[in-house]
């Protein structure tokens, strides 16, 4: 483990000094970047932070984001809704402007960006970092109405909350069903993390409670992991069904509260679907989406493919080997910033280096964790094989209690950086 933190501490400074150097003496120019995310906010930072001289505005409708990563633990009852949320103070202190509104249009051609509020933004590159949206279109029977009885709670916030409320409510001896959808999706290892954390709610709680997880593929992320502690801590208290064994919701009835496979039909007490995504649909209307939902780039600028001048970052994007998580939008805004400073300045970015790690808590003191490194290839990022890795399935003491604290110092840290 310490051998690996120091690799993927070295990958990160090879894929980030260089461009900090070559970024001095950039003139100045205009940045738009649509999205406060991990993945927008810390691409306007990094680029005030790279070229002061840059006229960066951030373009996010809401005064405090919401945090995904770490809100299963307001599910458990570990967390409070209230330490999810950030406020984007420490962006405008960085320099950034930081305007409260949507964008409703972006014409590439012209180089301009709508807003809500009836204003328009030109610029010389434009960021999106729009995140998911929930594809409503593609799970018969759900929809923003059946949400509200069936909640997906994959964008944190008023959901999240409803599914809290609804775990409280549910009498001890009660059936908790849930579905993950086949990939991409945002957060790979969410859905066993959310899972296991639940379960871990149960236990102490409605011991007499299961949990039934239907899965649209036969395999996930950290999977040994996670079964082998839920063995351990959670005995007969979680069902994993998998694609092979019918585990593919193919409707849900939200008036019954039903899941329907193509084997069997699953009355929940409580239902929470995790439902197919696609990227936030600013993206569409910029058309840097393609057919799948998502938005093809190149791997070193992250420029979308489909139009010149515009990058997309985080969840929205396809990156080839990278998964979709914090870590890697907050790796990519600040590669793609390099790259944008360096492309107004008339060079061509250097090739980078991006590491990820995804840290998850099976309980509030049970902590495993996977890494990566990737670099370009063929056009895409591909993993360096051999240079990332995953917890140890055999370990002894306190070993899954400091990937916990690890996992806590990790949330502070990235929080602190993109929003402090």
């Amino acid at each position: 483990m310490a051998t690996r933190r120091a690799l993927l501490k070295g990958a990160a400074a090879l894929s980030f000094a260089p461009a900090i150097a070559m970024a001095q003496g950039t003139g100045a120019g205009r940045v738009v970047v649509i999205g406060g995310g991990f993945g927008g906010a810390t691409a306007a930072r990094t680029l005030k932070a790279l070229a002061p001289r840059l006229d960066v505005t951030l373009v996010e409708p809401n005064a405090v984001y919401t945090s995904c990563p770490y809100s299963n633990g307001v599910l458990a009852a570990v967390r409070e809704m209230s330490q999810q949320q950030f406020r984007y103070d420490g962006v405008r202190r960085a320099g950034v402007t930081v305007a409260q509104t949507s964008a409703t249009a972006v014409d590439a051609s012209a180089r301009t960006v709508t807003l809500a509020d009836g204003n328009r933004l030109s610029w010389d590159r434009l960021v999106m970092s729009p995140g998911i949206d929930i594809n409503w279109t593609a799970l018969p029977g759900y929809d923003e109405a059946a949400a509200q009885k069936m909640p997906h709670a994959w964008k944190a916030g008023a959901q999240t909350v409803l599914l809290r409320r609804q775990l409280q409510a549910m009498d001890d001896g009660g059936l908790v069903v849930m579905s993950a959808p086949a990939n991409p999706y945002r957060c790979p290892p969410g859905p066993y993390e959310r899972a296991s954390l639940i379960a871990y709610w149960l236990k102490t709680w409605k011991p007499k409670s299961k949990l039934l997880l239907l899965d649209a593929k036969d395999a996930f992320s950290k999977q040994r992991l996670f079964q082998n502690a839920w063995t351990q801590e959670y005995p007969g208290m979680i069902e994993w069904v998998p694609l092979s064994k019918g585990g593919a919701v193919t409707s849900v009835d939200p008036s019954a509260l039903t899941f329907v496979t193509d084997f069997a039909r699953h009355k929940a007490a409580v239902a929470n679907v995790i439902p197919p995504q696609k990227a936030g649909a600013i993206a569409a209307l910029a058309g840097v989406a393609d057919r799948t939902g998502w938005c093809p780039v190149e791997p070193v600028a992250f420029e979308s493919t489909l139009r010149p001048g515009i990058h997309v970052l985080g969840d929205a994007a396809v990156m080839g080997a990278m998964p979709k998580s914090a870590f890697a939008a907050n790796a990519q805004a600040k590669v793609c910033a390099a790259a944008i400073v360096d492309l107004l300045a008339g060079r061509t970015p250097v090739d980078p280096i991006l590491i990820n790690t995804c840290y998850s808590l099976v309980a509030p003191d049970y902590g495993i964790s996977v890494a990566g490194v990737y670099r370009p290839d063929k056009g895409v990022l591909a993993e360096v094989p051999g240079a990332g890795g995953v917890s140890p399935l055999d370990v002894v003491g306190g070993y899954r209690g400091q990937e916990a604290l690890y996992a806590d110092s990790w949330f502070r840290t990235i929080t602190g950086e993109t929003f402090g």
